[in-house]
């Protein structure tokens, strides 16, 4: 059995504006993250962990932020190609583990829908994906409202050769 860590963090600045996605769900908010792509950052943090696992770099070497054609492009691109990459080195996801880190708005009313979505996007049970949420408690950048983070973790398996 061949195993495979990888760990992800993205982080944004926020600013007045309207809602943001999460997993690729929209979250009600008068505030929006400012990003180059659609500034989904979870899945920004989640590929990642993958790419991170396979030793194939992260995904500013593969999406560079300054790619005019990736002007807010939608994340799932993102995570679709580091799924392939994985499919092809004959990888799955054995779990995955994520934190978003956020003084407000609260996201714990979306937790099931996001874990609902990238079930589906990575084609695993909802047993294998944990999300939480947590606050700095007013410290820091996060803290005082002005961006937002995401760790993620992710195993992979090879159960082949």
């Amino acid at each position: 059995m061949n195993l495979r860590i990888g760990n992800g963090i993205d982080v944004h600045k926020l600013s007045p504006g309207e809602d943001f996605l999460l997993g690729g769900i929209k979250i009600k908010s008068s505030i929006g993250i400012l990003a180059h792509s659609d500034g989904d950052i979870l899945i920004h943090a989640l590929v990642d962990s993958i790419l991170g696992a396979l030793s194939l770099g992260d995904i500013g070497t593969h999406f560079p932020s300054d790619d005019l054609e990736l002007k807010d492009a939608n994340s799932t691109t993102f995570l679709n190609f580091s799924l392939k990459k994985m499919e092809k080195m004959g990888y799955r996801i054995l779990n995955t583990d994520l934190t978003i880190i956020l003084q407000s708005p609260s996201v714990k009313k979306y937790n099931h829908e996001i874990r609902c979505n990238l079930s589906k996007i990575l084609n695993i049970g909802l047993d294998q994906i944990s999300l939480k949420a947590t606050t700095t408690d007013k410290l820091g950048f996060i803290g005082q409202k002005e961006g937002i983070g995401v760790l993620a973790t992710t195993l992979l398996i090879c159960d082949g050769n």
